[in-house]
């Protein structure tokens, strides 16, 4: 039988919540504004910091801490009002991963990657998908999960009576262990191409497998989805095979690109903020230095200087982007190949100092923090393990050579799912 949309079942719930309210939760309606969702995020990461090292050693499933973040009421973020939502901007919803990945990147993922699937069903889906779908997250607080790779083309969509039948497997689906829906692309062997669609997580067949073991970002949830004659019927696909995608459509890749932007420049920042704190309150200056504090060190402050300068400009550069990418999202079906094809120029610009400040921020932290900092009993190394796993999502050479091509004949990238 198919699920009915807004009877699927919730989540159970504890009697007793994780946490008292943050400050003034944001509800769908209250409509809060950016600054009150800025406020929210805060408290949430300094709850989050407080298990982030621990949390990080023993990987698995956090649970306890996505119900922190669903009942913050962040998850409504950018569903629009008329669904249910608060309407936030991108540059909101960037912000607040930014803030989230500070403390914690993998659960800052796992927001960002369940921002990305809402705004998959604004791009792909029609009026009715998106009243449907957008209402009820809005409404029963869903969390979404991803299992859209398109190049992983190893579940396959049979057509069926009403819809098609899943069998295979998708991976490196972020965010699906504990989610409550999925958007998943199958490939269909009689067209050659792809579908792209949202389904509950618990319909008949679905297993998802936690087995991610990567040596970072170990609570991204991020394991295999597999599915057995899983039943898609045709109201849940949201992009058919064969169809070419408008340029609006595109726009998802944007979406998830500036995501991971936000959180290579929280992971920096995080690890910028650790060793900034250890050096004033903990290090010792070194016996050569002449001085009495490490942080008066003159050699200690110019590395500084140059850390934070691998930082302002990626933060520049990020928010820059995430202006562009409301002014295009907001264009809506008006989106032209040229707007998508600046906006990924920008946002490719973007990516790559963030990538370069996060690796190389929560690498030299050390050498401005000393042997004593590498105790486990500090957890910093999880900053680099971070950034380094997350930074090979796709090879940053191919952003730069799109920022070649661009500066040299003004070409634009072809979209793709990762540019």
């Amino acid at each position: 039988m198919t699920p009915v949309l807004n009877r699927l079942p919730y989540p159970a719930q504890s009697s007793t919540p994780a946490f008292a309210p943050l400050s003034k939760p944001v509800s769908a309606d209250s409509h809060a504004g950016s600054n009150d969702a800025i406020i929210i995020a805060r408290h949430l990461a300094e709850r989050l910091a407080t298990t982030a090292s621990e949390r990080d050693q023993i990987g698995g499933h956090a649970a306890k801490e996505r119900e922190w973040i669903r009942e913050s009421g962040l998850l409504t973020l950018s569903i629009p009002k008329e669904f249910g939502g608060q309407g936030a901007d991108w540059s909101t919803v960037y912000q607040v991963i930014r803030i989230l990945a500070k403390a914690d990147s993998a659960l800052a993922h796992i927001f960002g990657f369940h921002h990305l699937q809402l705004a998959g069903i604004q791009l792909y889906g029609n009026t009715q998908q998106q009243r449907r779908l957008l209402t009820a997250s809005a409404e029963q607080q869903f969390f979404w999960g991803n299992a859209l790779n398109p190049l992983d083309k190893r579940t396959i969509a049979s057509p069926g009576k009403g819809g098609y039948i899943l069998n295979g497997v998708k991976s490196f689906s972020s965010g699906s262990v504990g989610s409550d829906w999925l958007t998943i692309s199958a490939w269909d062997e009689t067209t050659q191409s792809a579908l792209v669609a949202a389904i509950p997580t618990n319909q008949p067949g679905i297993t998802v497998q936690a087995d991610w073991d990567a040596f970072g970002q170990k609570q991204t949830d991020s394991g295999n989805v597999h599915f057995a004659h899983v039943f898609l019927p045709d109201e849940w696909v949201l992009q058919g095979p064969a169809q070419t995608p408008t340029p609006q459509a595109t726009l998802r890749s944007q979406i998830a690109q500036l995501v991971m932007v936000n959180l290579y420049l929280g992971i920096g920042l995080g690890a910028f903020d650790a060793a900034r704190n250890y050096t004033n309150d903990e290090a010792k200056a070194w016996f050569a230095s002449g001085v009495n504090a490490s942080a008066e060190d003159p050699f200690i402050q110019h590395r500084y200087g140059q850390l934070w300068m691998l930082l302002r400009p990626a933060i520049a550069l990020a928010d820059q982007a995430a202006a562009t990418l409301d002014q295009v999202f907001d264009k809506g079906v008006l989106v032209t190949a040229n707007d998508r094809g600046e906006l990924a120029i920008a946002i490719a610009e973007a990516k790559y100092l963030a990538h370069q400040a996060g690796i190389e921020v929560s690498s030299q932290m050390f050498e401005l923090t000393g042997a004593r900092s590498t105790s486990s009993r500090h957890g910093y190394d999880r900053f680099w393990r971070n950034a380094r796993v997350h930074t090979l999502h796709d090879p940053i050479d191919y952003k730069l050579r799109d920022l070649g091509r661009y500066v040299l004949d003004g070409r634009l990238p072809e979209p793709t799912p990762y540019s």
